[in-house]
């Protein structure tokens, strides 16, 4: 005989169900940010550790984000080709494509870059901490770079190995090229490492950051 199910195990059933789902966490929607001033990696030092965030100013008011809730979104707009030139070889042949997010102001493209504004002078030796791009996954090589005097100075390349390290000093506010030589998806770990003032290292945790290029 088939078991009979009460009216009233019914409502039971349906009570625990509707208290399962009013329980269950809501996930916080990816926010995708394609123009304006963003710093990618905003690093803090809060209750003994070093942090790593993002920091949105593309509405004109910075907003702090978990990185894991934002993807960056590398436009058409910034497709170019690699020049003829030597210096720019890490960027593939001469003529390639490769989509790059300025150093200098866009609008149409978002300004990108990284910061220390919540590390305070006197904590750390020299001032300094080093941010580290430990590990790049995607569809082609991804570089950052300065254009000093003229000429193409990187900070990190996963073309020719990772990790690559830069010196970020308390305070700091910087903004440099983006380049990634194909569209597709990736994503970039950064960590950062410092030494206090009584010789102790930290780390901050190792954070991922979203792009989509294209």
């Amino acid at each position: 005989m088939r078991p009979t199910i009460t009216r009233a195990a019914l409502f039971a059933g349906a009570a625990i169900a509707s208290v399962g789902l009013a329980a269950a966490p809501a996930q916080a929607a990816t926010i995708t940010l394609s123009e304006g001033h963003v710093d990618v990696v905003d690093i803090g030092y809060e209750g003994g550790a070093l942090e790593l965030v993002l920091a949105d100013g593309t509405s004109g008011t910075e907003v702090e984000r978990d990185p894991a809730d934002v993807l960056l979104h590398v436009k058409p707009e910034a497709e170019t080709t690699v020049p003829n030139n030597s210096a720019y070889s890490f960027l593939g042949s001469p003529g390639d494509p490769v989509w790059i997010l300025p150093q200098a102001l866009n609008a149409d493209l978002l300004y990108a870059g990284w910061s220390a504004h919540e590390l305070d002078a006197g904590v750390f030796r020299g001032d300094t901490v080093q941010l580290q791009l430990t590990a790049v996954s995607g569809p082609a090589d991804v570089s950052v770079y300065d254009i000093v005097n003229a000429q193409p100075v990187k900070q990190f390349d996963s073309g020719d190995g990772l990790p690559d390290s830069v010196n970020v000093s308390a305070g700091d506010h910087h903004h440099t090229n983006w380049a990634f030589q194909a569209e597709g998806d990736y994503k970039l770990t950064f960590k950062a490492t410092g030494t206090l003032l009584d010789g102790t290292t930290v780390n901050s945790d190792s954070v991922d950051y979203h792009f989509t290029v294209g």
